[in-house]
């Protein structure tokens, strides 16, 4: 190792990326025992435990090219006879096999602009009804995405301002390779000489251009080809000082030249598996932890460990229906081959898009307003892909295999060194920072919002880590016993004025949603509900609705006073932080005043439920004329200085994420400690089918299975010991999604409901009611013991709990429609 590089290495293990000066001072570095553990620990810092790919289908839209590059073989000359495009047909054919076989990146490869070296092209394109290659790839981009669905990744190669804009209208990211900075290499006798579109200014304009506009864009490198070491860097310098402007470069590419038969580099010696592992890690270095770094499997000598440890997290696009035509000698891995070998290094696979995370997760800014929604919807939270079918409220998505929480020690999988966990043991894909973070929360330790944060991006071993240790806490918390109450939902109105993206309970004049009549039930039909409740074991009514326009809050006193006039004995828990509050104001009086109204009225609990996302990040979207978050948390406060109980919730999978739900974890745990009135915990996970924003086209499509149950998991670390009880919602969940969140820290079922209209309307499809029966055998089959609760976690008293059992079925409800609420559709498009 040379001296002068110690000190830079030891820099960029420590956070600070090196000058240009010093990254050109590494080109001489030669000892890999010292590049490769420095770039290996960067990589982890910025990408945890995975190793992404993207799986794609591959359109070789043309193989002319005015370039005569001395390694390619993917370029060719005209034949006659032969078409020298592809016809949308045989566009279409190719994109719909990868559709069918679960591709979701449609990657246009294709000569640079042969229409102005070969006559043909252009007689072809004029044929076709297109100016340009670039013009025929913008219409057949669109029309594969239209068709398929596939979201198109062009690369053109050198393109003008006007060419790349108008390919962003129809894809979501672009690309060129960079290759190399050398001029040297156009020269005679040189790999591009000939070839005015490998000149490296034409290159850079482009990918100068690209970021001017916002688009994502690929680069990279391409080793062997004559270039020298001092080369590679200042290909990689040129290229950071690009992303430092604009931000755009979403992947650096180091591949390696490989040789090829009737080219004239067929016999020029390839470089070895130690100089493209100096290349990735040099990548690394250069540009520190975030960057993505990718080198291609198939080109990459199968020896994935020294890859990885080289600093890469990503393979590229790894297609299960094409060829890499550019590398027709070496073929794509089998996925399943791949997923293993890239777990024998520690990593877990995880599918992307042709778009990477961070620009997923920002398309305002990075994508044309055509592409942001398919971009959305194909996502997770973490703004990975979306790789499962399920989804809250759906029936008939079977639970991803890989998701339902198995048992795994940490000692087991994690080694320790002078007592603390040190280093992940072979075979495994744990990681060392969660397997700490879940001994300091063992140890009974406050986790901090990055800690909580952390674990909700658990994936592989980490995620079974985190389900494990809240599952053994429940047991030491809660034991065996898994409660649930015999309630009835009742939702006295669904006529609301607020304007809730995410609602689609909610009519009236000013609802986002127009399905359903407007109602707002008599307080006969209330009373007749409550009766009927009670007959049939209840202790508990639960009662919610919209905010009426012509509500007050002597309303929502008249309801308590027809339900305890109805059932003196029946609990009545009701009213959010939000219908308190409006409550109050419309009486022109306290939010506590209310609150000791409420309760001489007869309230006993409140749900605590409008709270969304606790973070006004997400709020001022979601919910923005809602109350805000410390307003919400405010009430909530109020209400336990009064005396009364309180639930907590978080509705979640929209537009929010893995450091918003930190956020309100940590908030209600805060406002447990000052007041200690919250019963438990309730993760309700969002329902898109008929959802708003979902329907405009800006939300996810729910949590993930994997999110989903991390929420429960990840809220018993967090929350502990100040909320004791996490329910878990089988109406979104599912029957077998909650028994998988049981084995997740979950110790509550929540109700059996009888009625339930806010997750149906939204496209919920597992029921309103699971009665006793069918909930203690639910319960019974993961393993646990039923128990009968009242609202505050009491046992049920025998009488309910036997009248509970064998219950007639339910009347026909009765809803009062209201016509002057009703919305024509001409009104809705206003």
């Amino acid at each position: 190792m040379l001296d002068s590089s110690r000190p830079v290495l030891a820099a960029a293990r420590d956070g600070r990326l090196p000058t240009d000066r010093e990254a050109r001072s590494l080109a001489a570095e030669t000892d890999l025992d010292a590049l490769l553990p420095v770039a290996s620990e960067l990589r982890d810092g910025g990408h945890r435990n995975v190793v992404s790919y993207s799986r794609k289908v591959f359109i070789p839209l043309t193989q002319l090219c005015r370039d005569v590059c001395h390694y390619c073989t993917f370029a060719k000359p005209p034949v006659p006879g032969q078409k020298a495009y592809l016809t949308p047909d045989e566009v279409l054919e190719v994109a719909r096999a990868g559709a069918a076989a679960g591709c979701k990146e449609a990657l246009f490869t294709l000569g640079d602009k042969p229409e102005l070296r070969y006559r043909v092209a252009k007689q072809e394109l004029e044929a076709l009804g297109y100016e340009s290659t670039i013009a025929y790839l913008r219409a057949m981009a669109e029309l594969v995405y239209r068709e398929t669905g596939l979201l198109p990744h062009a690369n053109p190669g050198v393109m003008t301002r006007d060419e790349i804009a108008a390919l962003r209208e129809v894809s979501i990211s672009q690309g060129i390779m960079l290759e190399s900075v050398s001029e040297r290499l156009l020269e005679r006798g040189q790999v591009h000489f000939g070839s005015p579109d490998k000149a490296p200014k034409a290159r850079l304009d482009t990918i100068r251009m690209a970021g001017e506009l916002a688009v994502p864009f690929t680069s990279g490198i391409l080793i062997g080809i004559g270039e020298t070491r001092l080369e590679r860097v200042e290909s990689f310098l040129a290229l950071r000082r690009l992303h430092r402007e604009f931000g755009h470069i979403q992947e650096i590419i180091v591949q390696n030249f490989r040789a090829k038969a009737d080219t004239k580099m067929a016999d020029a010696p390839e470089p070895d598996l130690d100089d493209l592992l100096w290349s990735i890690a040099m990548a690394r270095v250069v540009f520190g932890p975030e960057m993505n770094i990718q080198a291609p499997p198939n080109l990459s000598y199968e020896l994935y460990p020294r890859l990885v440890a080289a600093g890469l997290n990503d393979w590229g696009g790894v297609s299960p229906v094409t060829p890499d035509h550019v590398n027709p000698e070496a073929p794509w891995p089998h996925l399943e081959e791949l997923s293993v070998n890239t777990a024998a290094c520690g990593k877990v696979l995880t599918e992307r898009l042709a778009l990477y995370p961070a620009y997923a997760l920002d398309g305002d800014r990075w994508l044309d307003p055509a592409m942001r929604t398919p971009v959305i919807r194909a996502i997770d939270a973490d703004g990975f892909a979306r790789v499962e079918a399920w989804s809250p409220g759906d029936s008939d998505a079977p639970l991803p295999a890989e998701y339902v929480p198995r048992r795994v020690e940490l000692g087991a999988i994690v080694g320790r060194e002078n007592g603390r966990f040190a280093a992940r043991k072979p075979g495994g894909t744990a990681t060392v920072e969660v397997a700490r973070i879940l001994e300091r929360a063992k140890a009974g330790k406050e986790l901090d919002e990055i800690d909580i944060a952390r674990l909700f991006q658990a994936r592989g071993d980490d995620y079974h880590a985190v389900c494990t240790a809240a599952d053994d806490l429940r047991r030491a918390i809660n034991g065996e016993t898994v409660s649930y109450v015999v309630n009835r939902n009742i939702n006295y109105t669904n006529i609301c004025y607020f304007r809730c993206q995410f609602c689609a309970f909610a009519k009236g004049k000013m609802s986002e949603s127009l399905r359903g009549t407007p109602y707002d039930l008599g307080l006969d039909e209330v009373q007749r509900r409550v009766h009927e409740a009670w007959e049939r074991g209840a202790t508990e009514v639960c009662m919610q609705g919209g905010i009426h326009p012509e509500y007050t809050g002597q309303k929502y006193l008249e309801i308590l006073r027809a339900v305890k006039d109805a059932v003196p004995r029946m609990h009545v828990h009701a009213f959010s932080p939000l219908e308190v509050a409006q409550g109050a104001e419309t009486l022109g009086i306290t939010v506590t005043e209310f609150l000791i109204r409420l309760k001489e009225a007869g309230l006993g609990t409140l749900p605590g439920t409008a709270a969304e996302v606790l973070d006004d990040e997400v709020r001022a979207t979601l919910c923005p004329d809602k109350l805000t978050t410390g307003k919400w948390l405010d009430v909530v406060e109020r209400a336990h200085r009064v005396g009364f109980k309180t639930t907590s919730t978080i509705m979640y999978g929209h537009i929010d994420g893995p450091r918003n739900w930190a956020r309100h974890l940590v908030r209600l745990r805060e406002l447990q400690k000052r007041t200690g009135g919250i019963t438990e915990f309730v993760p309700l996970p969002f329902v898109h089918m008929e959802a708003p924003i979902y329907l405009k086209g800006r939300a996810r499509s729910g949590p993930t299975f994997r999110e989903a149950v991390l929420m429960h998991a990840v809220a018993r670390l967090a929350l502990h010991p100040w909320i004791t009880n996490i329910q878990v919602s089988w109406v979104k969940m599912g029957p077998e999604g909650a028994k998988a969140a049981l084995n997740a820290g979950v110790n509550d079922m929540g109700g059996t409901l009888m009625n339930e209209s806010i997750s149906r309307a939204a496209g919920a499809a597992f029921g309103q009611e699971l009665p006793p029966e069918q909930m203690e055998s639910l319960i019974r089959e993961a393993g646990r013991t039923p128990q009968q609760r009242t609202t505050a976690y009491g046992l049920a008293p025998e009488d309910r709990q036997i009248a509970s059992f064998g219950a007639p079925g339910l009347a026909p409800i009765i809803l009062t429609p209201v016509r002057k609420y009703e919305r024509r559709r001409e009104e809705a498009a206003v």
